[in-house]
């Protein structure tokens, strides 16, 4: 028999192959069976020979040993090792406390869950309440296995339901539950009661809190300085001293020593209820008894003395905190830094601050937040940005975060706008959100000091980031800060940015006349008068006030563009905002679409200025009225001269009807010579003869025998020359009846004249 000699040792990898059959563990893989060889297989394996008993022995001169994998050392062959983190199978509690979550409280979830846990112990029980998401889920989940017999609820497990309802403010479930305990067959104790009166404090319902303390004793549950504790924090943290007062007096009288904790409570509600000398006894009364005050204590004291600006008793007591050898605490020093800044002490906080730090006590973040108004009040602003550094440094955010405006509003006060900027960084540093106010009074300052560089970088940041429309923001960009920058864009073309800019303020409720003002201004020097327009259509909806200034540049934006009817659209828009333009605006306006040949429009654009009053500007409503009439707009040419006869002033008749004649616009001026007859207005002989000529070369002889009746009638002239023409035309178009009566007209005119002359002759020859 031939054997395979291996160059190194055989490693056994397993592969997994999905599409062939598992072969079970009784049939081990023999590898050296893969081995090709001399000798024939035997076509049947005894399942129970030893594999290695066909191996050569180790002293054999044929080959090295092959060790046998199906040994204990290579049953690893037949494993796989899985990869990444080992995943912790999820826990009863957990999976009931989900179910619990996803699905509606009913017959089918309980069923579930008892499917999923065939018994239940107290342990499981309060590890699935604990991990409840919500307190009625809790509550469900307590009552159910009560209920269901699945379990009798032990100490623990009514603690900590109590202790949950308590939490979501559920106080009458565990009023309820607490009370039911002795029917359970589980004693009362006094921790139990604690957790009630502590939660009916947190909710501010004291008058429970202190019917649950009395009920205690109605009960026989004994109550020690710890229920008396929990009671005196409850009643005084709603500035009940006297009821305070009123049970300290009954707990010495059951023979119940105070604690130095129990004074500690008594002081802090004192000064909460700013009761000076009433906590000034007590302590007294703790160092009488042989209690000696403690940090707490003395913390307490400092910050009530704070309370009352009596800053240098406060210093008495940190001297004789440390002359106990009582360690401050960084309360301690902040505290003592608290009441320095309120007295306007920067100084003397400064000092202190320096000095804990050189004691090894590291400021926290309360201290950096007490400490650095005090200096932006004091203008100590290089002490205050040092400060800042190190806050920063340290990585320290404060809770108020409006130390930030504080500080940046000081350090733009005193000038130092670089250092305001680091304030701005420092914000980002400690990844607190800036809000538009920081930038607000960045770009103000920055506008102020004529560095509008930087104030449209800030700018930009602020309108790419939307932080204007945080709805989380707490400070807003006030008007003294947009306005300038609106204003320097808008004058330097950069309109569409400062535009892009107030609507994101417009989405927060802003409405200021001047930004709207200057955003019109700004798009009609640029020569975008539409966008100009639509601003002002933003201002009438919402109600602001448009300035006359805008108006003006927009109207005049619309002129050089080319454009008079929108500008005449604008000019009205000004007239019904209460607005008066002046006269060379409606003399521009009316210009303009006259040249443009909207001859109608400034017929309108007139009666507006006429209607205001302005009287300037005839030669130009001359042309129009002769444009108008021209024509053929007769009755809105003569609608507009009346409403200028009724202001006072007169249009030139003679010439209107020598224009209209000259063109061969007989009806024209036959309406408008009729028009000045009925209201008696003044018009030449001249005038006269031009129209009647004119009516009689063009064939209007009727219309000529009309207009010569009435004029003789107002007692105009007679001697028209071309009567006799006039009459030939009538008989010769079979008017007879007229030549017949105008040529009597024309003799009596005659007669009258002559008779007229011999009276007047008369006196004379006599």
């Amino acid at each position: 028999m031939a054997w395979v000699t291996l160059s190194k040792r055989y490693q056994w990898r397993p592969r997994v192959f999905t599409n062939l059959p598992r072969i079970p563990d009784r049939f081990p893989i023999n590898p050296l069976r893969l081995f090709c060889s001399n000798q024939e297989s035997s076509p049947a394996v005894d399942k129970n020979s030893d594999p290695s008993s066909e191996l050569p022995s180790s002293g054999a001169q044929n080959g090295p040993e092959i060790p046998n994998p199906s040994n204990g050392a290579g049953n690893f062959a037949n494993q796989r090792t899985p990869r990444g983190k080992h995943r912790n199978p999820e826990k009863i509690e957990d999976i009931i406390c989900r179910m619990m979550a996803n699905r509606e409280w009913t017959t089918r979830l309980q069923n579930s869950i008892r499917a999923l846990v065939p018994q239940f112990d107290h342990s499981l029980v309060w590890n699935v309440l604990h991990g409840a998401r919500n307190s009625e889920h809790a509550l469900q989940f307590f009552r159910w296995v009560e209920r269901a017999g699945l379990i009798e609820h032990d100490r623990e497990t009514h603690l900590k339901v109590i202790e949950i309802l308590g939490r979501a403010s559920k106080l009458n479930h565990a009023r309820c539950i607490l009370l039911d305990m002795p029917k359970k067959g589980v004693d009362w104790d006094e921790e139990m009661f604690v957790l009630m009166i502590e939660s009916y404090g947190k909710a501010g319902i004291v008058q429970e809190a202190v019917k649950i303390f009395n009920k205690m004793k109605e009960l026989g549950v004994e109550r020690s300085v710890k229920s008396y504790d929990t009671l005196f924090k409850v009643i005084l943290r709603r500035g009940r001293y006297m009821m305070a007062k009123r049970y300290f007096n009954a707990m010495s009288n059951e023979g119940i020593e105070p604690t130095r904790h129990t004074y500690n409570i008594m002081l802090w509600g004192f000064f909460l209820s700013l009761r000076l000398e009433t906590a000034k006894r007590f302590y007294e009364d703790m160092k009488s008894r042989g209690i000696s005050p403690d940090v707490v204590t003395y913390n307490t004291m400092i910050n009530g003395y704070n309370r009352f600006k009596l800053i240098d008793e406060a210093e008495n007591l940190f001297t004789e905190m440390k002359g106990r050898n009582i360690e401050p605490t960084v309360i301690s020093y902040t505290t003592m830094v608290k009441g320095y800044v309120s007295v306007g002490r920067a100084d003397d906080a400064l000092r202190l601050f320096e000095e804990m730090k050189s004691f090894g006590i590291k400021p926290n973040t309360v201290t950096f937040t007490t400490l650095l108004p005090g200096l932006c009040d004091a203008e100590k602003m290089s002490e205050a940005q040092k400060v800042l550094k190190e806050m920063v440094e340290r990585y320290i955010s404060p809770k108020d975060n409006s130390i930030f405006l504080k500080l940046l509003s000081s350090q733009c006060k005193v000038g130092d706008l670089d250092a305001a900027s680091d304030v701005m960084k420092a914000m980002i540093r400690l990844s607190i959100p800036t809000e538009a106010g920081h930038y607000g009074i960045l770009i103000e300052n920055f506008c102020k000091a004529g560095v509008y560089d930087r104030a449209v970088k800030l700018l930009d940041k602020l309108i790419e980031k939307e932080i204007i429309l945080r709805p989380q923001s707490s400070t807003e960009m006030e008007a003294s800060a947009y306005n300038p920058i609106i204003q320097y864009l808008c004058d330097h073309g950069q309109t569409v940015k400062a535009e892009t800019f107030f609507r994101q303020l417009l989405k927060k409720g802003v409405q200021d006349p001047v930004a709207f003002n200057n955003l019109i201004r700004g798009h009609s020097k640029e020569g975008n008068p539409d966008s100009a327009f639509e601003i002002l259509k933003i201002m009438g909806r919402r109600g602001v006030s448009r300035d006359e200034d805008s108006y003006k540049l927009l109207i005049q934006s619309y002129l050089n563009k080319g454009e008079p009817a929108d500008a005449k659209t604008a000019l009205d828009s000004m007239l019904e905002n209460g607005h008066l333009p002046e006269s060379t605006l409606f003399r521009s306006v009316m210009e303009n679409l006259y040249e443009d040949g909207r001859v109608q429009t400034a017929s309108r654009v007139m009666k507006s200025m006429v209607e205001k009053g302005v009287k300037e500007n005839m030669d130009l409503v001359a042309k129009i009225l002769e444009a108008l009439l021209i024509r053929g707009h007769v009755e809105e040419a003569l609608g507009r001269i009346d409403l200028l006869m009724h202001s006072g002033c007169e249009a030139n008749f003679d010439r209107l009807l020598s224009a209209l004649c000259e063109k061969g616009k007989t009806i024209a001026a036959l309406k408008l010579l009729d028009f000045c007859l009925e209201r008696d207005c003044t018009i030449d002989f001249s005038s006269y003869d031009k129209v009647l000529d004119a009516l009689l070369a063009s064939g209007k002889t009727l219309n000529a025998y009309s207009i010569l009746c009435k004029i003789m009638e107002k007692g105009g002239v007679t001697d028209w020359s071309s009567c006799e023409d006039l009459i030939k035309s009538l008989n010769k178009e079979g008017n007879t009846k007229q030549a017949d009566i105008l040529s009597r007209m024309i003799k009596g005119g005659k007669d009258a004249n002559a008779s007229g002359k011999r009276k007047k002759q008369a006196p004379v020859t006599s």
